[in-house]
């Protein structure tokens, strides 16, 4: 599995995250687009560091919702869905050549990510804005037991999918994460690390309800917001790549 990451979420003079810390120890970096998050010398800066150490590069679009950092949903139609990802995707793309690099993926944010995995007419908009880009982009999205299905609508688009599964989030017995509203929905640092563990060596996690959920993921969801999040993101490389 490779390691994923949400970086460039900084903002004029507000600062997110411990990008420089983080970027040495993941694979994919998820750069902000600028509607939830990240400015043009944020973006820049992002893709600067992801260069220095030789990280791939995906989009990370959101619903046009700085104030709510991206997490309200919005009804947005299916042309504003697309417009608004083929907006922020260019920006980034655009920028990435200039610093030498290519956007291969788009993973959506927040509360469009969250909508994406729960509506399928989010998610039939997200697919049809990546499908009609000028040129081939893949979609990450959360592996689940619904990723044949998920497969299936993609590939009638032509879109390549990468999923995900997150280190630190607690799953339902249904394959979704558990709601941060609710308890247990993050876990400790030895559960955290417990499950890492289990998707790399079995492909599986034990959900909320204690049953064993198998998960096919290609990536890995980890955070650098603060310093834990930095070693936590070392201690799990050690154990998905030995290093």
């Amino acid at each position: 599995m490779l390691l994923n990451c949400d970086l460039g979420e900084s903002h004029g003079n507000w600062v997110m995250g411990m990008d420089a810390e983080a970027m040495p120890h993941i694979d994919q970096a998820n750069i902000a687009c600028g509607f939830h998050a990240g400015d043009p010398l944020t973006m820049r800066r992002t893709l600067s560091l992801a260069a220095q150490h030789g990280v791939s590069v995906g989009a990370h679009p959101a619903y046009p919702d700085l104030v709510g950092f991206g997490r309200r949903s919005m009804s947005l139609s299916e042309e504003e869905i697309i417009a608004d990802l083929h907006f922020q995707v260019a920006a980034l793309d655009g920028m990435a050549r200039n610093a030498g690099l290519e956007v291969s993926y788009v993973k959506p944010h927040g509360a469009l990510y969250n909508d994406m995995m729960a509506r399928a007419e989010v998610r039939d908009a997200v697919l049809k804005a990546i499908s009609s880009y000028h040129r081939p982009l893949a979609l990450m999205l959360l592996a689940t037991p619904q990723a044949d299905a998920h497969r299936a609508e993609a590939g009638a688009y032509g879109v390549e999918l990468l999923f995900e599964a997150f280190a630190d989030r607690c799953y339902e017995d249904d394959g979704a994460l558990r709601s941060r509203r609710k308890p247990g929905a993050v876990h400790s640092r030895e559960k955290m690390l417990e499950q890492v563990a289990l998707l790399k060596n079995e492909g599986v996690v034990i959900t909320h309800g204690g049953h064993t959920l198998p998960l096919a993921a290609d990536t890995l969801c980890v955070h650098g917001d603060n310093p834990e999040g930095v070693q936590a993101i070392r201690d799990i490389r050690a154990l998905v790549h030995g290093s």
